[in-house]
Parts: C-alpha cells; sequence; structure tokens
C-alpha cells in the first residue's frame, strides 16, 4: 500500500478523523425516513407517512415539494407552515416528526469470514463492524484495515492498525452510515490504487502508518 507522507498520523490522525463523534443535539432527517406531518383541522393536508425520496424531499398535498433531509423536523415544520400560511391557511398549526428512522448501514469487504453489509447502531465502531461480519481471517494483514467514507461528495479514507486498537494502544473510531471498511491485503491494494489515481491525496483525511 502507498503511503503519504504529507497525510496526518497518529494523534494528528485522531484530530482530522475522531474516534468518537459528539451526539448531534438535533435529528438530522436522511433519505427514507418517514414523517408524519400533520396540519391541525386539516386531515386533507396532512400525511401520516411521508417517505423522504432519494433526492432528500417529501411530498405532501398542496405543499408539494419539501425538502426534508438534513434538517430537523422543526425545521421541516417552519416551511411547510411558511408555504400553507402564503398560500391557503390563516395561521396554520403544523407538527412533524420522524415516524421511521431510516436504517444505516456500513459495507465490511476483504479479509473477513462474512463479507456483507450490516446494519449500524448510533455507536458502532471499527471493532464493532468487524464483529458484525464475524471477525477478520486468519490471514488477514490487521494493519492494513481501510475505512473509505464520502463527506460532502468527496471520496475519503484512513488506514487503521486492528492490532493496536484491539491493545488499547490507539482509539477505536466511530464507524458512519455508509463507510466502506476493506480488511486485508489484495483487495485494500486495488481499492487504495483506485484512489490515488482517481482523487488528489491532500483529499486522504488519514493513513495510520506503523
Amino acid at each position: 500500500m502507498t503511503r503519504n507522507p504529507n497525510v496526518p498520523v497518529g494523534e494528528a490522525a485522531y484530530r482530522t478523523i475522531p474516534a468518537t463523534i459528539p451526539a448531534p443535539t438535533v435529528y438530522a432527517i436522511a433519505p427514507k425516513d418517514v414523517l408524519q406531518v400533520r396540519v391541525f383541522g386539516e386531515p386533507d393536508l396532512s400525511v401520516e407517512k411521508a417517505r423522504v425520496d432519494e433526492a432528500g424531499f417529501i411530498q405532501l398535498p398542496f405543499a408539494g415539494q419539501v425538502k426534508a433531509a438534513g434538517r430537523s423536523a422543526p425545521e421541516v415544520k417552519d416551511e411547510i407552515t411558511g408555504i400553507l400560511a402564503r398560500k391557503y391557511l390563516k395561521d396554520p398549526q403544523v407538527a412533524v416528526a420522524v415516524d421511521e428512522a431510516a436504517p444505516r448501514f456500513v459495507t465490511v469487504e476483504g479479509e473477513v469470514k462474512v463479507p456483507g453489509s450490516f446494519e449500524l447502531n448510533s455507536d458502532t465502531t471499527l471493532l464493532g463492524a468487524l464483529a458484525k461480519a464475524q471477525s477478520p481471517s486468519p490471514t488477514a494483514k490487521l494493519d492494513q484495515v481501510v475505512i473509505f467514507r464520502t463527506i460532502d461528495g468527496q471520496r475519503m479514507v484512513a488506514r487503521f492498525d486492528v492490532k493496536d486498537i484491539r491493545g488499547g494502544v490507539s482509539p477505536d473510531p466511530i464507524i458512519m452510515d455508509g463507510d466502506l471498511v476493506v480488511v486485508g491485503n489484495s483487495k485494500i491494494k486495488t481499492l487504495w490504487q483506485d484512489f490515488l489515481k482517481t482523487a488528489p491525496l491532500f483529499n486522504a483525511f488519514a493513513v495510520m502508518a506503523r
């Protein structure tokens, strides 16, 4: 695997990709979430189950298409209230709640016993993701465990040493929705070389090197 000396390592790497992620103060709606939208006294304008589409929108009677993904329920409520107040109702009373949160997934590939996509909990770490894949195989390269992550449309990558994490030498990073974890040598080399060909090196957010 190619190592980039300009990418932060050790403590500097964990300042870039912290082992823990602060809990959000509000829930950010995501695609495939199901929302309950109620307009009090107006059942024809209410929707019990409005699913957020892949583009992040919900469709509502009269209000039409409303952006939901990336916003909190109160923010969506405010926009719907404003639309209805401008077009249809005087002082509309709107309530928006997340009825069903869409599951979040991590994909684990490479030298693990059961590769695949697995549902995440809010506190799933790298070791937890590997456990969902029934742990690395006996031939796995534990110092070559790579996380691929997309942040604001940018493909990012980090390499970790699972032996150090298991031994308490290094923190166990939190896994996020949509992460790809690859364990081992051959497949990592392919993905890593593809990454280097298609993205500037300064976009890599950390490479944990021994």
